[in-house]
């Protein structure tokens, strides 16, 4: 009877250890470079994904009006969603400029006329007198005091030249992005099988397609309760400024829009223009559109339990929180990223507190799409 030899038995497990460890690291290695490769088009192939996430509904809506042409539904929601983004920014490109160009003309012919100040904004805590002051020398000697504060003008003119290239970056990036959102939606069954398939092989057969079905409606929840609400506030606040006659309505609703969309409020934009409105305005219409501008920015707190988190089992704390701390860490991208990696950690949670879970108690969140 042949003796067991441990040794060769030995040898066999190390040999198997070694050959698992250099495959392991040649997958981590090619996980990198893929990685390496794929970093330039991230944020494009990030954001593609979550306008895809969210214009499917429209999208396969239009394709049953269309007789089924999915592939002429995904051109025609890309061509109207870069119209969408392009058309606004051109008006708004074109309008600063315009405005830009008449006063430096009317600068350089002394013909530029800066009203008197109206003796309220002297009362105004901390800054009147000196807003007073400075505004009542700007009005009877503007050169002088455009003199004065020179360097602070070069200065200010260079950060808004940084932001408008920083501008047209985004223009172009989002661009990009419905594009690659519209290739997606060509393929939206292919990819939504995919994820599923990926998320079943990550958390297991029974709570995988449940979680698949969780990120989508996150991401739709978001945006219509992040840039919906964005957007509310930004039309809004643009026809209140309308009313009142406030010149580059346009701009600043566009930074209404971005302070929106990053979760501060749009009051930290319009209670400034609000004060400068009682220079011009009688006290009646100019206190009205104070109201109007505090009611426009507190709005959000109405509209997020109507439209934040509907259809998801997920509680909305847990989607709010994600959503302005991904915006913080991750900037307007984190505001999705973040909401869905909280509700999926939230549910990962529950799945541990909870392992004897049913499927059915897994794909709730499905069920309301």
């Amino acid at each position: 009877m042949a003796l067991f030899d441990k040794s060769d038995i030995d040898n066999k497990i190390v040999a198997s250890s070694i050959l698992s460890y250099v495959q392991f690291g040649a997958l981590l290695l090619l996980l990198w470079w893929c990685l390496t490769i794929i970093a330039p088009f991230l944020n494009l192939i990030v954001w593609g994904i979550v306008i895809s996430v969210a214009a499917f509904p429209q999208h396969r809506a239009l394709t049953a009006k269309l007789g089924g042409r999915a592939r002429l539904s995904s051109v025609i929601l890309t061509l109207v969603g870069i119209a969408i983004i392009v058309l606004p920014a051109w008006i708004l490109a074109e309008s600063t400029i315009d405005g830009m160009q008449q006063v430096a003309a009317e600068f350089e012919d002394g013909t530029i006329d800066v009203p008197p100040p109206n003796p309220a904004v002297a009362e105004w805590p901390l800054v009147g007198e000196k807003l007073y002051a400075l505004w009542t020398q700007a009005e009877t000697n503007l050169e002088g005091v455009v003199n004065k504060f020179e360097p602070q003008i070069k200065a200010l003119g260079e950060k808004l030249l940084g932001a408008a290239a920083a501008g047209v970056g985004g223009v172009l990036q989002m661009v990009l992005s419905m594009i690659i959102a519209g290739a997606l939606l060509s393929q939206a069954a292919p990819g939504y099988n995919l994820t599923r398939m990926f998320f079943s092989r990550l958390m297991g057969e029974q709570r995988g397609p449940g979680m698949a079905d969780l990120s989508i409606s996150i991401i739709r929840s978001v945006v219509k309760g992040v840039l919906g609400i964005a957007l509310i506030q930004t039309v809004l606040a643009v026809i209140g400024l309308l009313v009142m006659g406030v010149p580059g309505a346009g701009l600043i609703g566009f930074f209404v829009l971005v302070l929106a969309i990053v979760q501060l409020p749009p009051i930290l934009i319009l209670g400034p223009v609000a004060a400068w409105v009682y220079s011009f305005a009688d006290p009646v219409p100019a206190t009205i559109f104070l109201v109007y501008s505090l009611v426009v920015s507190g709005s959000d707190a109405f509209l997020k339990p109507l439209l934040l988190g509907r259809g998801v089992q997920v509680p909305m704390l847990v989607i709010l929180l994600g959503a302005i701390g991904g915006a913080i860490s991750m900037g307007i991208l984190g505001l999705f990223l973040g909401a869905v990696i909280l509700a999926l950690g939230y549910e990962l949670l529950r799945a541990w507190l909870n392992p004897e879970g049913t499927e059915e108690e897994a794909s709730a969140s499905s069920e309301s799409q």
